[in-house]
């Protein structure tokens, strides 16, 4: 919307000046022009401070400058006048009538595809149990990114990475095996009669505990995942099973969110195809890693942890969160002593691939066709190979979605590609980092957990490994309930059947709204009536704000005969005084277009910053500005028939922008609330 008006003021003032000051087109004053929103509508639309730029290069008054520049530039399309003001400042008023009449005649139009290829890698839960809450973030936070980058005309391929390999996995088979005594048939029942990621999570929690009434139990461990890393023995078809019906779990619940992949990489194959042994050639080849002849890390072969990276444990357990305060050696295990890779190892294969840089692929084969009917593919390195997979990998931007626990590890990936040469790749290998979710005390005891013993701490944190943590299912039922019972009250006319699709509609938008509102770095206390609130800063509250909207053309349609499409036919003909008068009401409205329209400017900056709660906290401001405009300005009950449709337009307007705004964020609207 905002975004191309932006570009064309910056391109025609770049030519401008280029041609009054004979400076280089290339010159990186005219490369990166800012283009600024004034504080009220009276002043303008876009306000380009240029002019203070290049004041002391050109020994003139900003002012100067700007009146000389407003001369040489001439007539711009869609721009009404131009002011130099005596500040220095250069004002664009835009065009009213032409922009909105435009923006809504094209409301899905996204820029070109650049063709450069994004990879993002988001959720990569460990098949051992079910989802819980803290992987909703990263799963809101990958999806929501990989729909911005959309938006914004991006090539992009989501993946999920599946540790298939990893000590979890081997746990929870460790518990089948050793202290419940089942083979892989017993588990398969298992797993067609029950809840298999739950029943997972129960059993995870007693192994844990099984390890810790006897530390030598860690080498039935140690021995499974040789097992699992070898493959073909009944440990590792067993682990193989529980990760394929874990991970069918985990995608059940992520589809509830409406969060969808395009491929799944399983670690093994990255195992069974080589994928490691080629890199680790790569890397012994350049000296990015090097065998430890002597200390505790002697027989290993370790990569050093450049300056800028945190220390941390050598050769910690694999999936254990490594404490960057403790004073070790700043060197990184990368293969251990007993000739098994660390899971930052696979990780370096794991991205060289996805740049295409590894010199081999994966074979693919089709894993299940997703409720919208889009094809779900899977790495395999066995049988059942097929040979119409698109073409994966080969991204020019990476972006891997791990929470702040792994910096250090993502930073060793980035210090691999370095080392090997790949310094763009390096350079295009982003890091999204978060932290993590608790509960507020409130919910924690909602859910029907104790929180005595952490009454004195602001939030209740959660372990998977304990089995003390929220399941993401529950949580979304949880959520569902509540909300039901909310739009029961409001709408008793309701069906059970209709009620229950609204309120999944709107628990949807409250959980994932909440997951992106705050900022990455910021840890989350999460708290179902806050989510859930109609009035807050929440997803219902949008959601709100968009329904309200559509109550208006519903009963616009109904009294008039006029819906969105009609309103759009009719401006060209309908006079816009209401629109450019100036005074106060014209201002209004136009501000409310106005910062509609704003919609990919936020998105761009969401992206460039990584910082998602940039996009949140714009669409919680439209929808107040929205909901403000609504009570101080009818529609419906507006007796002007002018006055009317252009009100009518900038509530489709908003509506659009809102609508899209939450189907970035992975929400969507229900019919009533």
């Amino acid at each position: 919307m905002i975004l191309p008006v932006q570009q064309l003021v910056r391109s025609r003032m770049a030519e401008a000046v280029s041609r009054l000051y004979d400076i280089p087109a290339d010159d990186p004053v005219l490369a990166s022009v800012a283009v600024d929103i004034p504080p009220r509508r009276a002043l303008g639309d876009l306000a380009v401070p240029l002019a203070f730029e290049l004041a002391r290069r050109l020994r003139k008054a900003p002012r100067v400058i700007a009146q000389e520049v407003a001369g040489a530039l001439g007539s711009i399309d869609g721009i009404s006048r131009i002011e130099a003001t005596p500040n220095g400042y250069l004002n664009f008023f835009l065009d009213r009538p032409h922009h909105l009449a435009a923006w809504l005649a094209e409301p899905d139009r996204v820029p070109p595809a650049s063709g450069d290829k994004a990879i993002v890698e988001h959720t990569a839960i460990n098949p051992n149990k079910a989802a819980h809450i803290g992987h909703l973030r990263n799963a809101a936070l990958g999806d929501a990114f990989g729909r911005l980058l959309r938006y914004l005309g991006r090539d992009v391929e989501v993946q999920n990475y599946i540790d298939d390999t990893g000590v979890q996995v081997a746990d929870v088979a460790v518990g089948f095996r050793e202290i419940e005594g089942k083979d892989l048939s017993a588990v398969r029942h298992i797993a067609d009669t029950t809840r298999f990621d739950y029943y997972c999570w129960d059993l995870y929690a007693r192994v844990t505990d099984w390890y810790e009434q006897d530390k030598e139990r860690l080498k039935i461990r140690s021995a499974a995942l040789h097992e699992i890393e070898h493959g073909g023995n009944p440990t590792a078809e067993l682990a193989a099973f529980i990760a394929d019906r874990v991970v069918r779990r985990h995608l059940e619940t992520m589809a509830r969110l409406n969060i969808r992949y395009d491929l799944l990489t399983w670690e093994g194959d990255i195992l069974r195809l080589h994928f490691w042994s080629h890199a680790f050639e790569f890397l012994k080849s350049t000296g990015a890693v090097f065998l430890q002849t002597d200390g505790k890390l002697k027989g290993c072969w370790v990569m050093r942890i450049e300056e800028d990276a945190p220390a941390a444990k050598d050769d910690p357990t694999p999936g254990e969160p490594t404490d960057a305060a403790e004073e070790e050696p700043r060197e990184k295990v990368i293969v251990r002593s007993d000739g098994t890779v660390t899971y930052v190892g696979k990780d370096m294969a794991y991205q060289l691939w996805k740049f295409g840089l590894l010199g081999r692929d994966f074979n693919y084969r089709l894993f299940t066709e997703e409720d919208d009917g889009n094809p779900l593919w899977s790495t395999t390195s066995g049988p059942g190979a097929e040979g119409d997979a698109p073409a994966f990998g080969r991204a020019s931007w990476v972006c891997n979605v791990i929470d702040t626990r792994q910096s250090y590890l993502q930073k060793l990936v980035k210090q691999a590609l370095a080392a090997l040469g790949y310094h763009e790749q390096a350079g295009r290998s982003i890091h999204y980092s978060y932290e993590m979710v608790a509960l507020s005390h409130s919910t924690a005891r909602e859910l029907g957990y104790d929180t005595g013993g952490e009454a004195d701490r602001p939030f209740v944190e959660v372990s998977g490994r304990k089995g003390l943590g929220v399941k993401a299912d529950d949580l979304i039922d949880r959520l569902t309930e509540k909300a039901a019972r909310e739009v029961g009250k409001r709408n008793p006319e309701l069906g059970p059947d209709e009620t229950r699709r609204t309120a999944e509609t709107i628990a949807i938008a409250a959980l994932r709204y909440f997951m992106v509102k705050f900022s990455r770095g910021k840890v989350i206390v999460f708290d179902i009536d806050e989510a859930l609130s109609f009035e807050g800063e929440s997803g219902p509250y949008l959601q709100y704000a968009v329904v309200r909207a559509n109550n208006i053309f519903n009963k616009l349609r109904d009294r008039a005969g006029l819906d969105e499409a009609g309103v759009v036919a009719l401006l060209q003909s309908t006079p816009s005084d209401v629109l450019v008068s100036g005074n106060e009401e014209s201002h209004d409205l136009w501000g409310l277009v106005l910062e509609a329209a704003r919609l990919d400017e936020v998105v761009d900056q969401a992206v460039r910053t990584l910082e998602l709660s940039v996009l949140a906290k714009y669409a919680f401001g439209l929808a107040q500005a929205f909901n403000g405009f609504y009570h101080r300005y009818p529609i419906l009950n507006e007796e002007r028939a002018d006055v009317r449709v252009w009100r009518a337009a900038a509530v489709a307007m908003c509506r659009n922008q809102l609508t899209r705004a939450l189907q970035l964020m992975g929400c969507t609207v229900p019919a009533r609330m």
